[in-house]
């Protein structure tokens, strides 16, 4: 006992503790048992609690602007939910906003990232200072979806079809199905919605006669009576889904942004290893069956790149239909606007 009692004389007592007193206690004192407990709990907590609060503090916030729920944005919510972001020191919020003020909401710093790469190079091209930083896609997956009154194209003249925005994605495609089918765009009305599951409510509410979809969406509609009237995705060049800041963000957050990469590429790999579960996820996420899951799952594994780089044919050829509406010199440089450097390294 005498060595038990002098090596609690010799316990140090933290600053803040020094109320509780240490003594030699008589054999029979019950107090000998209790105090040493209390006051190993009591430093255990000072030690530990600190850690955890230093551990809290070193999470770097992003903010990500969204449309709207998609299938193509699976790697941010696979990133997010399974822990990829705090894997590499970040704590993610996903914005919805419209597409058209997300560029001005990265610049203004309201977000630090957006999705859409068309939308980015757009406006790069138009002066304000974005950089594309990551591209999953070298292809997109949109699709045409109507009521089953349309049977061909001249069905559409006098009816509505929903998109997502003007100069969007969906946009650009629908313009070039009209072109093809020598349609003019007046004769044909658009309505605006924000993004593609408001479109797939536009649809299935009966606002309109079709709309440009992609998957699951497609799938659910054509069970709920709807059909797929045409693929749209070959129709042009336009770069779909990725990662862009401004160029402040790049230069002065630079190691937020590579690791903001870094879990998305992990979020990726996830995704290529996982197929049942990540269909699971499609099922809970979009409220859509196995098989309409299973399909959208191998859609998106299709469409991924393995680099993340935005592919030059796609670059050249979305800034070809751009100068059909605004002027872009003919020597203009994409590479202006990317900045891949921060992908890891390998690719």
């Amino acid at each position: 006992m005498k060595r038990s009692a002098s090596r609690i004389r010799s316990a140090v007592i933290p600053s803040g503790c020094e109320g509780f007193r240490i003594s030699r206690c008589a054999p029979n004192d019950t107090r000998e048992q209790h105090v040493p407990l209390l006051v190993i709990v009591v430093v255990t907590l000072l030690l530990i609690i600190p850690s955890l609060a230093v551990g809290a503090e070193s999470l770097l916030k992003i903010r990500v602007g969204f449309p709207s729920l998609a299938f193509s944005y699976m790697p941010f919510y696979v990133a997010q939910e399974k822990g990829f972001f705090k894997k590499h020191g970040l704590e993610s919020e996903y914005i919805q906003m419209r597409t058209p003020i997300q560029p001005q909401a990265v610049v203004a710093g309201n977000i630090n990232y957006f999705t859409s790469v068309s939308t980015g190079i757009s406006a790069a091209v138009a002066g304000l200072p974005l950089v594309i930083v990551l591209n999953f896609c070298d292809g997109s997956p949109w699709i045409l979806v109507t009521n089953k009154d349309i049977n061909k194209p001249q069905d559409l003249i006098g009816k509505t079809v929903a998109i997502s925005g003007i100069r969007t994605s969906p946009w650009y495609m629908l313009q070039a199905a009209l072109k093809k089918w020598e349609i003019a765009e007046k004769d044909v009305s658009m309505i605006t919605t924000g993004g593609t599951s408001d479109s797939f409510l536009a649809l299935t509410t009966n606002r309109v006669v079709g709309t440009v979809l992609t998957p699951p969406f497609d799938d659910k509609a054509v069970s709920l009576g709807y059909k797929k009237f045409m693929f749209l995705g070959d129709l042009a060049d336009i770069p779909y889904v990725g990662l862009v800041a401004s160029q402040a963000e790049v230069k002065n957050n630079r190691e937020p942004t590579r690791r903001t990469i870094a879990a998305l590429f992990d979020a990726v790999a996830w995704l290529r290893a996982n197929r049942a579960e990540s269909s699971k996820m499609i099922v809970d996420k979009f409220k859509v069956n196995q098989a309409e899951a299973e399909n959208t799952y191998a859609t998106l594994i299709k469409l991924l790149n393995k680099d993340g780089r935005l592919n030059p044919k796609v670059a050249r050829g979305y800034l070809d239909l751009l100068r059909q509406e605004r002027p872009i010199p003919a020597d203009f440089d994409v590479q202006k606007v990317v900045d891949f450097s921060m992908l890891p390294q390998g690719r």
